[in-house]
C-alpha cells in the first residue's frame, strides 16, 4: 500500500524528508571520488584525506545536521500520526520541515550563515508545532 498526501500529509512528508536526508550525501561522496580516486577513500579513512573543497566540507555537515534532526522529527510525526493528533497544522509543518531542510542544506553548503540558522529555526518551529498538538496546543 502507498502513501498518499491525502492519506496522510504528515506520513507523505516524512517519507520525503527521509528520502532527502538518505540521497545528501551523494554529491560530498562524488566529490572525494573525483579528488581522490576511487580506490583512495576505500584504503583509507576518510579523516585521513580531509577534502580540499570547503563546500564539501559543508555539505557533509549539513548532512549530518540533518540526519541528527531526522530523529526528532520522525518521533514527533510518527507519534501525532500513532495518536491521532494530526491536524492542517500538522500538515502544514511537516511540509514546512521539509522546504526548511532542503533550504537548509543548500545554504549550508553555501556557506551562508544567516540563512542556515533561519533556516534551521523554522524547521525547528515546524517540529515545536507538531510536539505542541501531540501535547492539544
Amino acid at each position: 500500500m502507498s502513501v498518499t498526501a491525502s492519506q496522510s500529509p504528515e506520513l507523505f512528508w516524512l517519507a520525503a524528508v527521509t528520502a532527502l536526508t538518505a540521497v545528501l550525501w551523494i554529491p560530498y561522496v562524488l566529490n572525494r571520488i573525483i579528488e581522490n580516486g576511487l580506490w583512495a577513500p576505500l584504503r583509507r579513512a576518510p579523516a585521513e584525506i580531509p577534502p580540499r573543497a570547503i563546500w564539501a566540507v559543508r555539505m557533509a555537515a549539513a548532512h549530518q545536521n540533518a540526519v541528527e534532526n531526522l530523529v526528532i522529527f520522525a518521533g514527533f510525526v510518527l507519534v501525532a500520526v500513532i495518536a491521532h493528533r494530526t491536524n492542517a497544522a500538522t500538515a502544514q509543518a511537516t511540509m514546512t520541515y521539509f522546504i526548511a531542510r532542503v533550504v537548509h542544506f543548500i545554504v549550508y553548503t553555501a556557506g551562508i550563515p544567516v540563512l542556515r540558522t533561519l533556516a534551521f529555526a523554522v524547521g525547528w518551529v515546524a517540529c515545536l508545532r507538531i510536539a505542541l498538538a501531540i501535547f492539544g496546543f
